[in-house]
């Protein structure tokens, strides 16, 4: 039976903030077992959300991006009810049947909130030099607009691999991202992380 409910990430090797130029999210930390040395071929990705919706947008999303890659993978809500998704032996049954030989799973842990003070910046009026009346106004109407605090979400979310033969975990990462953008949007830019990171350690194709 598959152990999905371990807490692999107690063994995680903290890592320096990453950010991605094309997205909102950060990993937060990353692990990978140094003895796997081969690429997954057939993976079965497990969104585990409340929302029916969030994961299939989850689950697609992460196929579409897997299969982009040149690696197979099906969506776990295509041949798992809502309703089984919580019976570890009726998973284990699919991915005996589907010939997955990897398991990734996905999951929100917490939202959190930070709030940052943003300093006030200079403001420049337009100048005007050509008399020492409009010079002097400009001068004295140089000004600092306030400074605020600026208040931003953050959705943490992990996501491991395990291998399907021994249910050892391969891969883990641990991520924050940005929520204030749409679902879809949020969806679409984490996954892309996570499939990058994958590429970096050899487990996809690039």
């Amino acid at each position: 039976m598959l152990h999905y409910f371990r807490n692999p990430l107690v063994y995680l090797i903290p890592i320096a903030l990453l950010l991605s130029a094309c997205a909102t999210t950060q990993l937060t930390s990353v692990w990978k077992d140094p003895s796997y040395q081969t690429r997954p071929a057939r993976i079965l990705v497990i969104g585990v959300a409340r929302s029916p919706l969030n994961r299939r947008l989850f689950e697609d999303e992460f196929v579409r991006q897997l299969k982009s890659r040149g690696t197979d993978a099906i969506a776990s809500y295509t041949v798992l009810p809502d309703a089984q998704q919580g019976d570890q032996a009726d998973i284990a049954k699919k991915v005996a049947e589907l010939g997955a030989d990897t398991v990734l799973i996905t999951r929100l842990v917490s939202k959190k909130v930070v709030q940052v003070y943003v300093p006030g910046t200079p403001y420049y009026p337009p100048p005007f030099y050509d008399t020492w009346p409009n010079y002097y106004v400009y001068g004295y109407r140089y000004m600092y607009t306030p400074g605020y605090i600026a208040t931003d979400e953050y959705a943490v979310i992990e996501t491991n691999l395990y291998d399907a033969k021994t249910d050892k975990l391969i891969w883990a990462a641990s991520s924050e991202t940005g929520i204030n953008d749409s679902d879809k949007n949020l969806i679409q830019s984490y996954i892309k992380v996570m499939v990058n990171n994958m590429i970096g350690l050899g487990l996809l194709g690039k």
